[in-house]
């Protein structure tokens, strides 16, 4: 089995006002795959050119650091899925579990798969390592990403907020713990 580690970015907006009515496309995939030994095989990285908000708010760009050329220049998430559904190996049968920080990862796949009329199904072998990190910790709460990979006495690499390095920094918690991990 394969664990992909994986983080999203998606275009967002800064108040409920600017969001209300708004769908969130992904901008960035990244993830690293990991074996069942706990060797990490290879990293998927790409950015994604949104369609129906092609300009990133502000907000956005400073959040994600990800600019409007970034995007721009990328393939569109029908040809990006494509790319990452063949390094996961889902067209050779490999199996594989998704694992992310939180569930808004899968979830904003799986809508960005039905949004361009793309079976979802192969979104949901999926954990949330954000969830279970508390009850191995013995914590009452789920930390953030960054102050949980700072915790764990990683330096947090990198940029916060953005796909591959979030997946990167993210693999290191999994690795430590990965014994560990409910699936």
């Amino acid at each position: 089995m394969n664990f992909i580690i994986f983080d999203l970015e998606a275009t967002c907006w800064q108040t409920e006002s600017e969001r209300k009515g708004r769908t969130q496309e992904i901008i960035e995939i990244g993830a690293v795959k990991i074996n069942e030994y706990g060797k990490t095989e290879s990293r998927f990285e790409s950015f994604v050119r949104p369609i129906i908000h092609p300009n990133l708010s502000d907000f956005c760009r400073s959040l994600t650091s990800i600019t409007q050329v970034d995007v721009n220049r990328a393939d569109t998430f029908p040809e990006v899925i494509a790319d990452f559904q063949e390094w996961i190996g889902l067209n050779d049968e490999e199996e594989y579990l998704f694992c992310s920080w939180g569930f808004f990862d899968q979830r904003a796949l799986s809508k960005n798969c039905l949004l361009h009329e793309i079976d979802d199904e192969w979104t949901k072998p999926h954990i949330s390592l954000k969830h279970q990190y508390p009850r191995i910790k013995g914590l009452g709460y789920a930390p953030g990403l960054k102050h949980a990979v700072e915790k764990e006495g990683f330096e947090f690499e990198g940029a916060h907020h953005r796909g591959i390095d979030d997946a990167l920094n993210l693999a290191k918690i999994f690795l430590k713990y990965q014994n560990q991990w409910q699936f």
